[in-house]
């Protein structure tokens, strides 16, 4: 089947069963295609909030299934690749968030929305990248337990000295795995590039940068900027957006390394399995979710 046939039969099996696509920026560019929400996990865990269809079909890595699945729980909701998952979602555990309780009074645990559901059921707030400063500055607590990734808590808590931040040691292997040298070299090749960065990269590598922000931040800055030319230090997947909003402008990936294997997992072929086939499903227990749903209830509410 040509990719215009399955791209045919997905619109055609979309309206049959009243489901919706939804996409995050790192996945195949024909996956975007068809998506009818496209953004980064916070707009995609609230829009999850305000969608009425029967079915979810979540094109993105497992922890984003679970919560679009928290936040509707009478929706099923659907990943093209069950196996699609993200390994910093698991770099913390609930033992370690005990013990942290039990250490500091005055304690928030606050959870990276690219974590499991149980670390989510365990903490008292979520965030991402896009609100996480906003959030984490609105909470009464001195105390910041920040799980799971550790450069996103570095760059909250250089922001908020009058916070105590306890790290904790995960991270994203993409974002980490790009240094301040390879950074150095890429700025000698393109001097005119103004640099965007992901703030999961380290802080050697933020330190360096003319924008630091989520995706959707990102892909708003360039937008506005009157430069020409960007260095682009995430997902090259968001390349596809950048370059459909700004055909004037050109983009350069730092390294080879900028490619996150799990999210291009998800294909056209899968996407039109699990719209014929509904499954594979995301199935939590009711205790789960709605342990799980507070933190994410919270993060909505406090980022208005």
């Amino acid at each position: 089947m040509t990719t215009e046939q399955m791209a045919s039969r997905i619109e055609q099996l979309k309206k049959e069963k009243n489901a919706v696509l939804m996409a995050h920026y790192y996945v195949d560019d024909d996956v975007q295609d068809m998506a009818d929400y496209i953004g980064d996990s916070f707009f995609l865990s609230r829009k999850a909030t305000e969608i009425d269809a029967d079915i979810i079909v979540l094109c993105g890595v497992r922890f984003m299934g679970e919560s679009a699945k928290v936040l509707n729980p009478n929706k099923k909701v659907l990943l093209p690749e069950i196996g699609a998952d993200c390994p910093m979602a698991h770099m913390a555990d609930v033992e370690t968030i005990v013990k942290m309780r039990k250490e500091y009074d005055d304690l928030a645990v606050v959870c990276y929305v690219n974590s499991t559901a149980e670390l989510k059921a365990a903490s008292d707030v979520c965030v991402t990248s896009a609100n996480a400063l906003k959030i984490v500055s609105r909470l009464p607590q001195k105390n910041i337990f920040f799980i799971p990734d550790q450069n996103l808590a570095h760059y909250i808590a250089d922001q908020l000295p009058e916070k105590h931040f306890i790290f904790n040691d995960g991270f994203c292997h993409v974002h980490h795995s790009l240094t301040a040298e390879e950074i150095a070299e890429a700025k000698a090749e393109h001097p005119e590039a103004l640099l965007c960065v992901h703030p999961e990269c380290k802080p050697s590598v933020t330190a360096l940068a003319d924008y630091v922000g989520s995706t959707s931040g990102i892909i708003s800055y360039v937008g506005a900027s009157d430069a020409k030319e960007f260095l682009i230090a995430t997902e090259v997947g968001v390349m596809y957006e950048l370059k459909k909003n700004n055909p004037d402008k050109t983009f350069y990936a730092i390294s080879p390394q900028q490619v996150c294997p799990n999210m291009k997992k998800i294909t056209m072929e899968k996407l039109l399995a699990v719209l014929e086939d509904e499954q594979p499903e995301v199935i939590l227990s009711e205790e789960l979710m709605e342990n799980a749903k507070a933190p994410m209830i919270k993060m909505l509410e406090l980022a208005k």
